[in-house]
């Protein structure tokens, strides 16, 4: 086993791997910068090192200063997290240049399935489903629109090395196509350093549906069941639950069948997500995969009672899986309520500032991630999550009614939450009833209340 790992991220990811590591008996290094002296990370962990100023770039971002506190810790590995480096494959490759254990694939696999045009290609060879486009390099706005003609609109125009919702637009007609070629190639090359695209058939109102894969150096892949991921706003995930409302047993099977082939397919190691988009009709596409622990990682574990991050890092430290795929059994619902610093009033602005007052709900089946605490600064330089709610329940039901009356209790004073809206979507009929799809929050509650 790993004996010190240093944890190349902030906030509640990074308590989330202390904590599993301070089960392990693995020693901790938290890196921060000059705006998170005062974080909760930095006091839960072993030692603590600041790595840069308050922006991004110069300290979470920052490869050089990280591996320089990694080496000069005397840490064996680093865990990046999510977000920031963590499917960065120059910072995994040079991880493995410096002898430092990266948590995670081999930085060729992060390559590989960052490119999402590359990563259609290998999925196609492997008999994976992917969703109709164009996988070829795309040199011009015209040789696009030629593309997308034949196709046939309305086509996505996606970042070929994007994640997170960025560098995507959606075109539903010739007249528009241009723009948002233009606009794609611009927000790729601002978030990504990388304008490419790629091209493919924009599947109208589909589910978005993810499988959890954990891999062992040894050859075995299981899959921890799936996770419904639809209500989203601006492609940025907001309420999650496992298992979808939407699979019966056959899909189910088939699709974590698929999916567990698809991580073969690469060689997979680690723990990573497939993600597919799945119609009406109930045809399952791939869409990509993340290299990565998700931020939704914790409904998985509530409905298999597997430790995700326990077993990234026995992974990491040469251990074979101590599950096969027949020992997984999915038990009752989950449901993840993503806790935002945010005016949802004001166009879902960020709301950063000091937490004057705080409680945190607790009782039977519910869960927090984060941390903040009474007297904390939320800093502005970062992203608005700031803290994640999980209920769970025998029946979805008593996961709603738990996940209402949790939000009920969770008061934090001093900045603006996303709380409420939270509970537009928990008392929307369409979602008790599990009618719901990715264009959900779009149509029926965002426009409503514009």
């Amino acid at each position: 086993m790993l004996k010190k790992i240093l944890i190349a991220n902030r906030g509640e990811i990074a308590v989330r791997i202390i904590r599993a590591c301070r089960e392990l008996g693995i020693s901790t290094v938290a890196i921060y910068s000059e705006a998170d002296k005062y974080a909760l990370h930095t006091q839960m962990a072993d030692e603590a090192v600041c790595v840069g100023g308050p922006q991004s770039k110069d300290s979470y971002l920052n490869m050089t200063n990280i591996l320089s506190a990694c080496v000069l810790t005397g840490c064996e590995g680093i865990h990046p997290g999510f977000g920031f480096l963590s499917e960065n494959p120059k910072f995994a490759k040079m991880c493995e240049e410096c002898n430092i254990k990266y948590i995670g694939p081999d930085y060729k696999i992060i390559e590989l399935m960052g490119n999402k045009a590359k990563a259609r290609e290998v999925m196609k060879k492997a008999n994976v489903p992917v969703v109709p486009g164009y996988e070829g390099e795309i040199t011009s706005v015209s040789q696009a629109l030629e593309i997308a003609k034949e196709i046939g609109f309305p086509v996505m125009i996606k970042a070929a090395a994007g994640g997170g919702g960025k560098g995507i637009r959606i075109v539903n007609e010739e007249g528009e196509f241009e723009h948002n070629y233009n606009a794609a190639k611009l927000e790729s090359k601002a978030c990504f350093s990388d304008d490419r695209i790629y091209i493919e058939k924009f599947i109208q109102k589909p589910r978005h549906i993810e499988f959890q894969i954990l891999a062992d150096e040894y050859g075995n892949t299981i899959h921890l069941g799936e996770r419904e991921c639809s209500l989203q706003r601006n492609n940025q995930k907001v309420l999650e639950e496992a298992p979808s409302t939407f699979l019966n047993p056959k899909l189910r099977e088939k699709m974590g069948e698929v999916a567990k082939c698809a991580a073969k397919a690469v060689n997979y190691k680690n723990a990573g997500t497939i993600e597919f988009l799945v119609d009406k009709d109930c045809n399952f596409y791939f869409m990509e995969m993340n290299t990565r622990i998700q931020v939704e990682h914790p409904i998985t574990e509530m409905v298999t009672g597997v430790d995700i991050v326990k077993e990234q890092l026995k992974i990491a430290s040469g251990k074979k899986l101590d599950l096969i795929q027949d020992d997984i059994c999915i038990s009752g619902n989950a449901i993840e309520c993503r806790i935002n610093a945010e005016d949802t009033d004001n166009n879902f602005r960020p709301s950063p500032g000091l937490i004057k007052e705080l409680y945190i709900p607790s009782g039977p089946g519910v869960r927090v991630d984060s941390a903040i605490y009474s007297g904390y600064e939320i800093p502005p330089y970062y992203d608005s999550m700031i803290g994640k709610m999980i209920t769970y329940g025998a029946t979805r039901d008593e996961a709603i009614i738990k996940m209402k009356r949790a939000l009920g209790e969770f008061a934090i004073g001093g900045v603006k939450t996303n709380i409420d809206f939270q509970y537009s979507i928990l008392n929307n009929i369409d979602f008790v009833k599990g009618n719901y799809d990715t264009s959900f929050i779009a149509e029926k509650l965002v426009r409503n209340n514009a």
